[in-house]
């Protein structure tokens, strides 16, 4: 009986370590799975859509920093990007998972970027156990691996001005100065980020590299440019209202495409809800999150692998990062005033746009940019006309959308703006240009695969 007992042990140890000699799997849904953890974080956490783009990169860069050792295929961005280098090597023999690192590496040093660390610590320490009772040693190998790389980007990441632009003075708001930019209805909040083109750049020489074209001088008068272009925001959002109103009458459920396409895009984390005295925050992905999301969709649409999943999410973090250090640069410096602001002064006091205007200047649209930009670089990925269905707004109660490009898609996103009632059509249009450029420059600039 004993001998029985005792060789059950033995089968039973033998088994096990069998077990525990089986590689630890990491796959495309996995590294997505991580992504969307911390952007559900971020929209609990209310971070304004330029901090959002620095809390994708990082840990992008981390990830994509793993897999480029001793790759066959991946560059690594050492010496591309801006002060990026010194990243530990990597021994091939250490038997490390390069999969496993990469999304350890993400979410380490995602958790040094936002608030609800604990959210994220235990969605982590799931993952921990359950990739320690699969395989122990190759875990904590790649964890140790992961952690070397965490600690240089933190370093790295540090030294881009972010701590210091946080003590810098909040933006001066002058009201006896017209055409300068006002906080508005409803929560009159101050301007977010001022001094976000003072933030390091990755690729570009400066932020202010691909400067637009001068928005209009400001003018009351009705022959002006200006001026014509704020009456076009006010007749578009009064079009709307009327088609609206037709609507309701009808008593259709079915709402104007206008309305439709505004709402979609709208990604405002500051929009804001008052009931009797109380107001509150309505939780809404940023344009960031909404561009990432994308590029989950265009992954998972194309059965791509890991090492794809990080390459994407890392060139699309980084159009969206320079995108919103170009558009800010130029809010904060053009300093024009908002649409709801001139109108209300100048034509209609009471009217009000489709949707609540951002704490931030008007020129130029930062959809624009950042749609413009994101567009380009995933066009370089899935190839143009790649079509997919948008599913990013349903955890906010919005349908699907269906485009037939990423092209497309950022076309749609920059004239809600016009729709929504918050922007003129030059930031609009102009912004698309300084978008568009922007991600053509970084399609050229920055190496990711070797020459075959």
């Amino acid at each position: 009986m004993k001998t029985k007992i005792f060789l059950l042990g033995i089968m039973v140890l033998f088994f096990t370590s069998c077990k525990k000699e089986k590689a630890i799997v990491i796959t495309t849904n996995d590294y997505c799975s991580a992504v969307d953890t911390v952007t559900g974080i971020m929209v609990h956490d209310i971070f304004s859509p330029p901090v959002a783009s620095r809390i994708y990169v990082y840990p992008n860069v981390a990830a994509y920093e793993i897999m480029a050792q001793n790759s066959p295929k991946l560059l690594s961005l050492q010496g591309q990007l801006k002060g990026l280098d010194s990243i530990p090597k990597l021994d091939p023999k250490s038997g490390v998972n390069k999969n496993l690192a990469a999304l350890i590496a993400h979410m380490e040093v995602s958790k040094q970027l936002i608030f609800s660390e604990e959210a994220l610590e235990k969605y982590r320490d799931s993952l921990y156990q359950k990739w320690s009772d699969e395989n122990q040693k190759e875990f904590d190998v790649s964890k140790e691996y992961a952690l070397k790389v965490v600690d240089r980007i933190k370093v790295w990441m540090s030294k881009d001005n972010y701590k210091q632009t946080r003590t810098f003075p909040k933006f001066s708001v002058y009201t006896d100065q017209p055409g300068r930019w006002q906080p508005t209805p409803p929560a009159y909040m101050d301007a977010v980020e001022p001094h976000w083109g003072e933030i390091r750049t990755l690729v570009m020489d400066s932020a202010s590299q691909f400067k637009p074209i001068a928005p209009y001088p400001f003018s009351t008068d009705k022959n002006s440019s200006f001026y014509k272009e704020a009456k076009e925001t006010y007749d578009t959002g009064n079009m709307i209202s009327e088609k609206l109103i037709a609507i309701e009458k009808a008593k259709s459920e079915q709402i104007p495409e206008e309305s439709a396409i505004a709402t979609f895009w709208d990604c405002n984390p500051y929009a804001t809800v008052t009931q009797g005295h109380m107001m509150f925050a309505k939780k809404k992905n940023t344009p960031d999150a909404h561009w990432i999301n994308i590029a989950k969709i265009a992954l998972k649409k194309s059965n791509a692998d890991f090492e794809t999943a990080v390459f994407a999410h890392t060139k699309t973090s980084i159009g969206i990062f320079e995108s919103f250090i170009s558009c800010w640069d130029e809010k904060f410096k053009t300093n024009v005033i908002r649409p709801e602001t001139y109108i209300n002064l100048y034509i209609d006091e009471n009217w009000k746009p489709q949707l609540q205007t951002p704490p931030f200047p008007e020129y130029t649209s930062g959809h624009s940019v950042v749609s413009s930009c994101s567009s380009v670089i995933l066009t370089s990925i899935f190839g143009d006309n790649f079509s997919y269905v948008d599913d990013s707004e349903i955890p906010f109660g919005l349908p699907k959308r269906s485009f037939k490009s990423f092209k497309q898609a950022a076309a749609e996103a920059s004239i809600s703006r016009l729709y929504g009632g918050i922007h003129y059509r030059a930031a609009i249009e102009n912004g698309v240009v300084q978008g568009t450029n922007l991600g053509n420059y970084i399609n050229s600039k920055i190496k990711f695969f070797k020459s075959k």
